[in-house]
């Protein structure tokens, strides 16, 4: 059983948990790889796919793990990690940040314009990044240097880690052997989320322009008021 996917061997789920030597240690892996790729901001591993391709192992015959098990650990796993991944955010970048001087590129009001998109769209966004590569990694962390409020974070991190962990290895254990689902599961993933953030895109949007246009309306007068020689 192999993928059609042309990939490093490192990054292809299959060859990992069948071929590699952790095909011994299947549910260890997963959760492993799960956990870094979550709370340790270490970004470039199989995400979508190797949950996919466990499920799809837990329904052969013979399987290395159960489904049964399988899917509560990742989606309690995944569910750590994006915890360690705030708090890293909170108590580490975060702390970092407000305590320094404004830099030129780093500057405190952004801490505060990140604190009110997350106070807005943080649920969403904490459960669509799930299953966005690398956001995953990141915004549990942004979330934290932002100060998001921690109950409501959690609240929504269960449930984040719940349809992302559980469901995407459920799916991989009931359609795995369809082939078009299994070659483009992160494509698919990837276009469900972006039709699912247009209405935060175009928010956002709407306020960059909105500040510009009062940016240029203050700018105005007082070019007005400049005396002339």
């Amino acid at each position: 059983m192999t993928t059609t996917l042309a990939m490093p061997q490192f990054l292809d789920p299959m060859y990992l948990l069948t071929e590699s030597w952790l095909k011994n240690a299947v549910l260890p892996a997963i959760l492993v790889i799960v956990f870094i790729e979550t709370g340790l901001l270490f970004p470039l591993l199989p995400g979508d796919s190797l949950l996919f391709t466990g499920g799809l192992l837990a329904a052969q015959p013979n399987p290395p793990v159960s489904i049964w098990i399988l899917a509560p650990a990742v989606a309690v796993t995944a569910f750590l990690g994006d915890q360690c991944a705030y708090w890293i955010g909170r108590k580490g970048f975060g702390a970092a940040l407000y305590h320094r001087p404004d830099g030129r590129f780093l500057k405190k009001k952004y801490i505060t314009e990140a604190h009110e998109f997350f106070e807005k769209w943080g649920p969403v966004a904490i459960i669509l990044a799930r299953f966005v590569p690398i956001a995953r990694t990141f915004v549990p962390v942004l979330a934290g240097v932002s100060a998001m409020d921690y109950r409501k974070y959690v609240s929504f991190d269960i449930v984040g880690a719940i349809l992302w962990g559980g469901g995407v290895t459920v799916l991989g254990y009931f359609l795995g052997n369809v082939a078009f689902i299994r070659d483009n599961i992160e494509a698919i993933f990837l276009l469900i989320v972006f039709v699912s953030v247009i209405p935060m895109i175009a928010s956002v949007a709407k306020a960059l322009l909105n500040r510009r246009s009062e940016a240029a309306t203050t700018e105005a007068p007082a070019r007005t008021n400049e005396p002339t020689h």
